[in-house]
């Protein structure tokens, strides 16, 4: 079961300046920022209400983000699922027909485990499983 929009995604060039357009312009709180080294992106959370806002910047040009930005530029990512079983919520998936890129969890910013579903089976879209 979906539990709620954990976090939406958003791929940015520059984090310093995304950060203070988002803080100081619109005047969301910055929670924290962090590095996942395993998705090559340094990450800063601005929570909203009770999901996030993730500003991802590329630690490699090479890494998924980095050829986001090269291939699309900045903007929307992707939209992330809170569930309460990662595993069980895959399994479901798979034998459903939808196209994961991740097949077992991995470490995501805050110590989630994440896994993301392939766009060409979401219509398009990036969608991120998370289990905090």
């Amino acid at each position: 079961m979906f539990e709620k929009i954990d976090h939406i995604g958003i791929a940015v060039g520059d984090l310093d300046k995304a950060i203070s357009f988002y803080r100081d312009q619109i005047g969301v709180d910055l929670k924290n920022i962090e590095e996942v080294d395993e998705q090559k992106v340094k990450v800063a959370v601005f929570p909203v209400g009770e999901s996030n806002l993730e500003l991802l910047e590329t630690t490699d040009p090479q890494g998924p983000v980095g050829k986001f930005v090269e291939k699309k530029g900045e903007g929307f990512h992707h939209l992330a699922f809170r569930v309460s079983d990662i595993e069980a919520k895959l399994e479901q998936l798979k034998a459903q027909g939808v196209v994961l890129i991740d097949e077992k969890p991995r470490y995501g910013a805050g110590g989630a485990k994440v896994a993301f579903l392939h766009p060409r089976s979401t219509g398009g879209v990036l969608i991120e499983l998370c289990q905090h």
